[in-house]
């Protein structure tokens, strides 16, 4: 890029009237430090919107401006110009007419790098006008995450791996693990996990690829990638072990660890599990931010439910039970209450299997199972500790029930979840469990159900009238038959989903005297329900149409996760 580029495209913003001459020299002194393309350095000083310079740009010099996200750029296309090209140079190719290629560029003023580019790639080159943004999530689309850095690996074969076999010794692998390019593509891959909001990374081998998804919102998503990463399995996850602290010689056994990152100024705490499966090995990654962030108030409880568990979370003693399916948000229920309560004059004990977050604080015990310390005896040993509030990861057994429950009636107040379908179902599960019904009766202070709704996109979002079907499927009344509810169309911004973040969606049951006389009668899951339900409880479902009478979710995304749930007439 040369200075005279720089001032000619300089020139064409003051004359635009969109920049002053003293921004533009500002931005020149700093274009001259990065290198960078001009327009790129006053969007990233805050100077220029790329929203507004670009069709200004194109129209002044008389070059289409193209949104490469409404293109389906073929493969044979793509295949034109090399990933490594199309990084170094931050383009793309978009369009192929015989000797002619479009390619999608943000400098069209670079005159030495599209003739370079006539030379390497050997085609006529027609530039059309792109945002940089644009071109980069079209690169990572269309090529693949890394796709450059194993271009380069397969490229220098300097590792001298045998593409067509694998690598066995164990002194092979340590040396491709380490090696500057393997690091930079694992980099990549959670570098773009962390953009994506993922919650989990799962890399698996099958017969002949190697798969990339990632957990978003609670979904999986595949993520593009190039196929000749399938010849590089072994060393990525003889990298991923090595940061874990793992034995890269042991295949055949299940290995878990954990890995302290930093990435784009974030703190990640990454949960590694590594699994032999018939094809190689399998990674699991969950990614946990090593700061603790959500309250109470932000976890989608009604005012009403809040006020219900602030009173609660203040007891003396008693036992409250969060209940869901894995990964409905147990945890982070749990963390935000003891977070609620925490002071310098009460002592607070967890036992969990991982600690997912850092308390300042709170004692927080890891379960080790190998060496006998589990929840059951985690929590006997906090007994003598002299703790006011106690957390338990989970109850599994009825050892721990039994443990939990009695601490709670000796003056304790316990935090714990239980694997059920709703709130009344704690109470069968702990009955199954072999707790006596009167000691139930006289610990349990409240359950808590929960599920994770996904919100819809606020960017794509559209309204749209309610259907009869999803009224039934509600149990709600005619008045609601007008009623207008919202779903995104899908953008970019979304993957095309329509949904962007969570919530969550609850039934909060309090116990009083007469649901206590109920758990000591034995009576079912189903009754208790019904009774809570007429002493003021909203079940999961009617909290989910509060929130699509809000705008938050839709229909289809409440019956999603609330289709094993039974509605009392």
């Amino acid at each position: 890029m040369t200075v005279q580029n720089n001032l000619q495209i300089g020139q064409m913003l003051i004359d635009a009237g969109i920049m002053t001459s003293e921004d533009l020299e500002r931005g020149l002194k700093e274009q001259k430090k990065s290198g960078k393309f001009i327009c790129t350095t006053l969007i990233e000083m805050g100077l220029l919107q790329e929203d507004t310079f670009l069709p200004i740009l194109a129209r002044k010099l008389n070059m289409p401006l193209v949104k490469i996200k409404t293109l389906d750029i073929k493969a044979d296309v793509i295949s034109k110009v090399p990933a490594k090209f199309a990084t170094h140079y931050r383009l793309i190719p978009i369009a192929l007419e015989g000797n002619a290629i479009s390619l999608a560029v943000t400098d069209p003023l670079d005159i030495h790098t599209l003739d370079d580019l006539k030379l390497l790639l050997g085609f006529e080159i027609k530039p059309v006008l792109a945002g940089e943004k644009d071109i980069l999530e079209a690169i990572s689309r269309y090529y693949g995450v890394g796709a450059d850095t194993l271009e380069q690996i397969v490229s220098e074969k300097s590792s001298g791996i045998d593409l067509a076999g694998s690598v066995e010794k164990t002194e092979d692998l340590e040396s491709m693990a380490e090696d500057a390019s393997i690091i930079k593509f694992v980099n990549q891959i959670m570098t773009q996990a962390l953009a994506e909001r993922a919650s989990d990374i799962h890399i698996e081998p099958f017969e002949n690829e190697l798969r990339v998804r990632m957990r978003v919102d609670g979904i999986l998503y595949d993520t593009p990638i190039p196929p000749t990463i399938k010849y590089f399995h072994q060393a990525i996850v003889s990298r991923v072990k090595i940061m874990a602290n793992l034995n890269i010689a042991e295949r055949r056994l299940p290995q878990d660890g954990r890995i302290k990152v930093r990435l784009q100024d974030s703190e990640l705490d990454l949960r590694v599990s590594i699994l032999p499966t018939s094809f190689g090995e399998a990674v699991h990654i969950r990614v946990l931010s090593s700061v603790f962030f959500l309250e109470l108030e932000k976890l989608g409880f009604t005012d009403d439910d809040l006020n219900k568990i602030a009173q609660v979370i203040k007891k003396p003693h008693g036992i409250i039970f969060v209940t869901g399916p894995t990964g409905a948000g147990k945890s982070t229920t749990l963390y935000a209450s003891l977070a609620k309560i925490n002071s310098s004059s009460i002592k607070i004990i967890t036992v969990e299997d991982p600690v997912e977050y850092q308390l300042r604080g709170i004692a927080q015990i890891q379960v080790l199972p190998k060496i006998g310390l589990t929840f059951a005896t985690g929590l006997r040993s906090i007994l003598r500790h002299d703790p006011d509030v106690i957390m338990v990861g989970e109850v599994r057994d009825s050892e721990t029930a039994e443990v939990a429950i009695r601490a709670s009636l000796t003056g304790h107040l316990v935090f714990s979840t239980l694997h059920t379908n709703d709130a009344a179902g704690g109470v069968t599960r702990l009955i199954d469990m072999g707790v006596e019904p009167f000691l139930i009766s006289s610990s349990l202070e409240c359950l808590i159900a929960q599920r994770l709704v996904r919100l819809v996109c606020p960017n794509c979002k559209v309204s749209y009238q309610v259907t009869k079907e999803a009224l039934r499927d509600f149990n709600l009344g005619k008045e609601q038959e007008n009623i207008e509810i919202f779903k995104g169309k899908g953008c970019s911004l979304c993957k095309f989903s329509g949904y962007k973040g969570r919530t969550g969606i609850h039934e909060v049951m309090l116990m009083n005297n007469a649901l206590r006389e109920m758990v000591i009668q034995k009576a079912s899951s189903q009754q208790i329900k019904k009774k809570a339900i007429e002493c003021g409880m909203r079940t999961l479902r009617q909290d989910g149409w509060d929130k699509i009478a809000k705008g938050l979710t839709t229909v289809e995304e409440v019956l999603r996760v609330t289709q094993q749930e039974e509605l009392v007439d």
